[in-house]
């Protein structure tokens, strides 16, 4: 009886051991466009409480450009990676990033922004998990247009700074969601000013603003919306080097990233009234634990799913951190 007894408790020991080495066997690459934003490494942070929980190996990558990204999947492949989680610095890569995910017996899964194809049509035999673009900015627009009415400003007094950015699809879609609110409640169509920038980034969106501030000096109060956090608050800081503060500024951001947790616990409030709040637990955390489960049990991720935000402001950041 006792020799059955230790027979049955080698034998767990063994299926155990065998069973976290199963889980240590998978690896994963998360590919983000740009590694240093606070967004990606929140993504970064969350994919590895997945990689802790389900005990699999996660490899982080900055894949900036095209060459880099392609690069990255074949040292994943060397590596003994069987998928990874993308946010591509092109979104028309995707069929040279899927093309070389299959010749590297890769499974691959797209996040935030969404592959198109060579015919301009998003890639829906990818799996994808992005934000609802359109939506956001719409909720953008709404509130800042609830902020105007709130401070009773005249609309023909208000000059609107949209920090663009055409190269992203979903930076076009969040910028333009804002913009149409705004026309559908009357703000008029020639003080909308349209300020490219040459990169998603502070420094792009410092220097996009400057220029427009430049052409456009006969405003005496301004409204800001862009792609993300960073477009908004460059453009702040232009409107600050000209005289505006936050009486007659209303910027809005998204992705409710650290750079707003900073805005907000400044001493006195700036022109950065809010941001969306995205889940970056969700974009992070889930597309790994997808990943992990489609390798681990042929589970394949659904084609796509949608997330959402909500407004952050200096009054609630705190319990939406």
């Amino acid at each position: 009886m006792q020799k059955k007894l230790i027979l049955l408790l080698t034998l767990i020991m063994v299926l155990g051991a065998i069973s976290v080495t199963a889980a240590q066997d998978v690896k994963i690459g998360f590919l983000v466009k740009q590694p240093e934003e606070a967004w990606f490494q929140d993504e970064w942070r969350f994919a590895e409480e997945a990689a802790d929980d389900y005990g699999f190996e996660l490899v982080k990558i900055g894949g900036t450009d095209g060459e880099k990204v392609l690069s990255a999947i074949d040292n994943l492949a060397s590596q003994g990676a069987q998928g990874f989680i993308i946010c591509t610095p092109d979104v028309k890569l995707g069929p040279a990033i899927k093309a070389k995910a299959d010749m590297n017996g890769l499974k691959v899964m797209s996040v935030d922004d969404r592959f198109v194809g060579s015919d301009g049509e998003p890639m829906e035999e990818v799996p994808h998990m992005g934000i609802s673009a359109y939506d956001i900015g719409q909720l953008v627009g709404e509130t800042l247009v609830e902020q105007m009415n709130k401070r009773d400003w005249d609309y023909e007094e208000v000059g609107y700074l949209v920090m663009t950015f055409d190269q992203l699809p979903t930076i076009t879609e969040r910028t333009q969601g804002a913009t149409d609110v705004l026309m559908e409640n009357g703000f008029p169509e020639d003080q909308v000013f349209e300020s490219p920038m040459q990169t998603l980034d502070t420094e792009g969106s410092f220097n996009a603003a400057n220029f427009a501030l430049t052409k456009h000096a006969d405003f005496d109060k301004w409204i800001v919306a862009g792609g993300n956090d960073s477009s908004v608050i460059g453009a702040i800081r232009a409107l600050e080097g000209q005289g505006f503060g936050a009486e007659n500024v209303i910027g809005i951001g998204i992705n409710g990233s650290n750079f707003v947790v900073n805005e907000f616990e400044k001493e006195e409030e700036t022109g950065f009234y809010a941001s969306v709040k995205l889940s970056a637990r969700r974009h992070g955390y889930e597309t790994a634990e997808l990943m992990y489960k489609w390798i681990k049990n042929g589970e394949e991720p659904p084609k796509v799913t949608w997330t959402t935000g909500q407004i952050m402001t200096r009054d609630n950041y705190k319990e939406l951190e």
